[in-house]
């Protein structure tokens, strides 16, 4: 069979023209219809539907590169920054120019653990962005990517293990404890679908904490009274007695003025939970106000706010109860905590210690945990914290709890995990000493039996003390990352002194054998007799060529001395300086006398009475080495020397 090609005609290739046109005209409007769609569920907030529609309109899009920054930005606006990535990118590569979306792309990167493109993204932003705003956060973005590495070497003792059995698909978040149960938040169903993620209304939950670990999962139930249908409830916070819980709800918009949500309080009576109430001097009815979380003795509520006077988002907001009940005025936590970025999730451990999440500091990802220590947030590093979000830490005692996590290898969106805080090893530090004597014209120093020894600090504060045992020894314990001094009195001795530190000497957690871990240091101390008239020579005391100014290193030198001075307080002394016998005999003798003129100067700058110290230059009259020849003969003889010349008793 042969099949034979025609020649198209004229109007058969008019026909096929106009039913091109009709096909690109018709798929263009399908396409307008559906970003028009999208754009409208964009602007209401239902950023699901609003990606459902971008996605469709997307094939046939006249300006696909302009749609692909609509879906990535309806991912972001929704909390899915991570799934925006791939869109972000999209939009750059196909010609897309707006500041904002290189700047997010480098966020998204982040967010999917790509540090090192996330940074170079945003170094490459920072140079060229003209926007102000997106400028200074892209600077703050790079300097915290830099100090990644910092925080990825910082482990947190953590073990931490996904509750399988309680997670779903869905959502679950921000756990706390009430008598035996765990509440918290989840978007499971049935219910209402949630235009803004697709997923259902917020609600609050309730299970047995042995059903939230059991393997199989237990019962989970909605907590009575509280949630609504059409409203986002979460967030839940109780006082210690669990008679009193502040949430969140989600605001139906129906009050002019008022943003999507505000705090409410509801008390336990008559074993049921009261018709929740708006929380008075607290809402902000032009502010998002959400995250509460009650201090361990309920007289202090925590909250996050994006009101204005802030730091930038949201920021931690504190007020007091009062006896009756009544909350304060909310005031904000200090500059330390709140950043120009966004700062909520806060929680209270039961020792009072503070935890926020926050993505105004250097973290790695978008929400990282932090602790706050004296003022100042510390990231709890891994494994606490991932490239994902990390946030709303739950101690239900001093060594467990749960927190929330969108983590890879979760079994939904948001997932709850448990965690048990391991006991760090501990490390006790000791010295153990020796205390002997050296007198004068004996070759052999001995033990000192039954003779007090003091711990001092830096300052000299007496910390401790004890006698040597017959053996002469001694023992202190000491404190990690401590500086101490040891000393010894005995009349007619030199003060024995010798300091010790455990600064940088405690070795890592892996590095520890056992969970209880000694550390020995060992010192010697010893009691010279002070003989009067006898020349002791100061080492390292050098002076520049022809003069008397102190150099550096002498000064170094010369703050032995003094320590030796203000350690035996009845002592005088006489400090002389010496030179070599090269130069004139008048000239070296006024040039010695200057010298140990300018050393006495010092040590009585440091707080010694002028009265216990004497100046004499001896030029070359007191050599070391008569008729010296070689440079190390003169070295010796050019020396600065002290002897004792008085002891009061």
């Amino acid at each position: 069979m042969h099949l034979t090609l025609q020649k198209p005609t004229a109007s058969k290739i008019n026909i096929a023209g106009i039913l091109l046109l009709l096909m690109l005209v018709l798929g263009a409007c399908g396409s307008g219809k559906f970003l028009s769609k999208g754009d409208k569920r964009f602007e209401q907030e239902q950023y699901e539907r609003a990606i459902e529609y971008y996605k469709q309109a997307l094939p046939k899009a006249a300006k696909p590169a302009e749609v692909n920054y609509k879906i990535a930005e309806a991912y972001r606006r929704s909390n899915r920054i991570a799934q925006a990535e791939l869109y972000f990118k999209a939009a750059l590569d196909g010609g897309f120019r707006r500041e904002d979306a290189y700047f997010n792309y480098g966020l998204a990167l982040k967010a999917n653990g790509k540090y090192e493109e996330a940074l170079n993204q945003l170094q490459k932003f920072e140079q060229v962005a003209t926007n102000p705003q997106l400028k200074t956060q892209a600077a703050s973005e790079v300097q915290n990517l830099s100090t990644l590495s910092t925080i990825l070497r910082k482990t947190a003792p953590f073990k931490i293990q996904n509750l399988e059995a309680l997670n779903t698909e869905a959502s679950e978040f921000a756990p706390s404890v009430r008598e035996n149960e765990l509440i918290f938040s989840s978007t499971r169903g049935p219910g209402k679908e949630y235009m803004g993620n697709g997923e259902g209304f917020l609600n609050i939950f309730a299970t047995t904490l042995m059903d939230a670990n059991a393997e199989m999962g237990g019962a989970v139930r909605k907590l009575e009274g509280i949630n609504t249908e059409n409203l986002h409830e979460a967030l839940a916070t109780f006082t210690d007695n669990g008679n009193t819980m502040v949430f969140a709800r989600g605001n139906e918009g129906t009050r002019k003025g008022r943003q999507n949500v505000d705090l409410y309080i509801s008390y336990f009576r008559s074993g049921a939970w009261t018709e929740p109430k708006l929380i008075p001097n607290i809402n902000d009815p032009r502010a998002w106000d959400s995250s509460p979380a009650f201090s361990p003795d309920g007289k202090t509520l925590y909250f996050s706010s994006n009101r204005r006077g802030g730091m930038g988002g949201n920021d931690i907001y504190k007020s007091t109860v009062d006896d009756n009940g009544r909350l304060s005025a909310p005031e904000p936590l200090g500059m330390e905590i709140n950043t120009p970025g966004n700062e909520s999730f806060v929680t209270v451990g039961p020792d009072g210690t503070l935890y926020v999440a926050s993505d105004g500091l250097p973290g790695l990802g978008n929400l990282d945990l932090f602790r706050i220590e004296d003022g100042k947030p510390v990231n709890m590093g891994p494994p606490v914290n991932s490239p994902g979000d990390d946030f709303g830490l739950y101690f239900k005692d001093e060594t467990t709890g749960f927190f929330a996590s969108n983590r890879e290898g979760g079994k939904g969106g948001d997932d709850l995990y448990g965690f048990v805080k391991s006991m760090r090893k501990q490390v006790n530090f000791f010295v153990d000493g020796t205390l002997y004597q050296q007198r004068e014209g004996e070759k052999q120093r001995t033990l000192v039996p039954n003779h007090r020894v003091e711990l001092r600090s830096q300052t000299g504060e007496i910390l401790s003390d004890t006698a040597t045992d017959a053996s002469g020894k001694f023992t202190f314990a000491l404190d990690t990352a401590s500086a101490y001094a040891l000393l010894a009195e005995k009349s007619g001795f030199f003060t024995a002194r010798q300091s010790i530190t455990t600064v940088g000497k405690t070795p890592t957690q892996d590095q520890l054998p056992q969970q209880q871990n000694e550390i020995r240091l060992t010192a010697t101390l010893v009691l010279n007799q002070i003989v009067k008239e006898k020349a002791i020579v100061l080492e390292n005391i050098f002076y520049d060529f022809d003069k008397a100014a102190i150099r550096p290193d002498a000064a170094v030198e010369l703050d032995k001395l003094v320590e030796i001075l203000k350690d035996n307080p009845r002592i005088s002394i006489e400090l002389s300086s010496h030179t070599d016998a090269r130069g004139k005999d008048i000239y070296n003798l006024d040039l010695s006398q200057r010298r140990a003129e300018s050393a006495v100067k010092y040590i009585i700058s440091k707080g010694i009475d002028k009265a216990r110290i004497t100046a004499k230059g001896y030029g070359e009259t007191r050599p070391v080495v008569r008729n010296a020849k070689t440079e190390a003969q003169h070295q010796r003889n050019r020396r600065t020397e002290f002897k004792v010349v008085r002891i009061q008793e």
